[in-house]
């Protein structure tokens, strides 16, 4: 029994539509893993901004500290 060029037609739309979802799925799958690694970056780039601010505070105080330190002196 031949299938008629109708169901044929049929088969044909449901495989595309398949092919179709399946390769959207795929795209918004990678579009995700993306955007997690631009946020990774982002995190790990703005905690690095943090030590480094950090890092200069902690320098700058140190600064201070030694220049009060050398100013009391001279005045001893």
């Amino acid at each position: 029994m031949s299938k008629t060029a109708r169901s044929k037609a049929e088969e044909q739309f449901t495989a595309t539509q398949k092919k179709d979802k399946q390769f959207l799925q795929e795209k918004e799958s990678a579009r995700n893993e993306r955007a997690e690694g631009v946020a990774k970056l982002k995190a790990l780039r703005q905690a690095k901004e943090i030590v480094d601010k950090e890092i200069a505070d902690a320098a700058e105080a140190e600064k201070a500290a030694k220049a009060a330190a050398k100013k009391k002196k001279k005045k001893a």
